[in-house]
């Protein structure tokens, strides 16, 4: 059975604390995958529930990228994409009827879900960032994310 959650659901697990503990920061050493890099951490949360920052780094173009934030629900093998951070592509809005090449940010949404596509299927274009580690810290800021004070987005140096 797959995961639906309303926009409400949605919005309040974007909102919620998310602490990235010294010992997760780690973690973020991407390993080197099929045509590209990735990393995850989990962060778990009070129950068995837990979220998840996917990062992921095209190998020979570094304007494909996407730093992920996903909500992985107990006894759930299955995570639910709540925003993802997407580099310069190709893009197009199913159900808006658009597209567009640009750094763009998707947000999970229930009428996406609805019609029977990806949750995190709808992406708005944005200027707030241009590579991996740009677009992590909007991540971090858009997604009450709180990391070690001695870590502070320093994860890609």
């Amino acid at each position: 059975m797959s995961i639906f959650l309303n926009n409400t659901e949605i919005q309040a697990l974007i909102v919620e604390e998310k602490r990235i503990t010294a010992t997760t920061v780690d973690l973020f050493a991407m390993k080197s995958k099929k045509g590209h890099k990735e990393s995850d951490i989990t962060i778990p949360r009070e129950g068995r529930s837990a979220f998840k920052v996917i990062l992921r780094q095209n190998s020979k173009d570094p304007l494909d990228f996407s730093a992920i934030l996903a909500f992985v629900p107990e006894k759930k093998k299955q995570d639910f994409k709540l925003r993802r951070y997407n580099g310069k592509h190709l893009h197009g809005n199913r159900l808006h009827k658009n597209k567009f090449y640009d750094f763009h940010i998707h947000t999970a949404s229930e009428e996406y879900q609805r019609a029977g596509l990806k949750e995190e299927s709808f992406a708005e274009v944005t200027d707030r960032y241009s590579n991996l580690a740009e677009a992590f810290a909007c991540l971090v800021k858009d997604c009450n994310v709180i990391l070690p004070e001695d870590k502070q987005l320093n994860f890609f140096n």
